[in-house]
């Protein structure tokens, strides 16, 4: 809980963001490393959001656990600029990047589905999800813009502020 007066405690922070050695040719983090950090700068708990997979969830569930830290399952998934299953490579290998966070089972549940289905249905060069399966799993899932990779910061870099809005807002509801 943040203190009186607006400081924030250590224990206040969370990182929702992290690649770890599942991340392949982008997260050189091991599992017992992100923990160690964790651990010796105060905090409670923990999100690993590997990119396009929820390999390393299990390890790292257990891993956290085992340390009283509570850890947070995510992935940073590619949206397909059009359907999940177009590969067209005009116009498909465009993706963007999303941060999605399973807040209870029915939504590790959703993830897992997702992640599935993008890697058996919707792989082109990444595996992709899109905006309907978005629509279809959503239930017990956090979205987070991602980084500059992603929609909301796509549209935001190119100038199109209302663009912008737009996107969060369907992203929202």
């Amino acid at each position: 809980m943040a203190k009186q007066g607006g400081t924030l405690a250590t224990s206040d922070y969370v990182h929702l963001h992290n690649h770890t050695q599942y991340s392949l040719l982008d997260g050189l983090t091991k599992i017992d490393a992100l923990l160690d950090f964790v651990e010796e700068s105060g905090m409670q708990a923990v999100a690993m959001t590997d990119h396009g997979t929820l390999s390393g969830t299990i390890e790292f569930y257990k891993a956290a656990k085992a340390r009283n830290i509570k850890p947070i399952i995510g992935i940073e998934t590619y949206v397909a600029a059009r359907k999940h299953t177009d590969k067209d490579p005009q116009k498909d290998k465009n993706r963007y990047h999303l941060i999605l966070l399973a807040m209870n089972m029915t939504g590790y549940q959703n993830l897992m589905r997702l992640s599935t289905i993008a890697n058996l249905d919707g792989y082109y060069y990444f595996p992709r999800i899109d905006h309907d399966l978005l629509e279809t799993y959503n239930e017990g899932i956090i979205a987070l813009s991602a980084c500059m990779g992603g929609e909301i910061g796509s549209a935001l870099k190119e100038g199109q502020d209302a663009e912008a809005e737009k996107i969060a807002q369907w992203y929202k509801s």
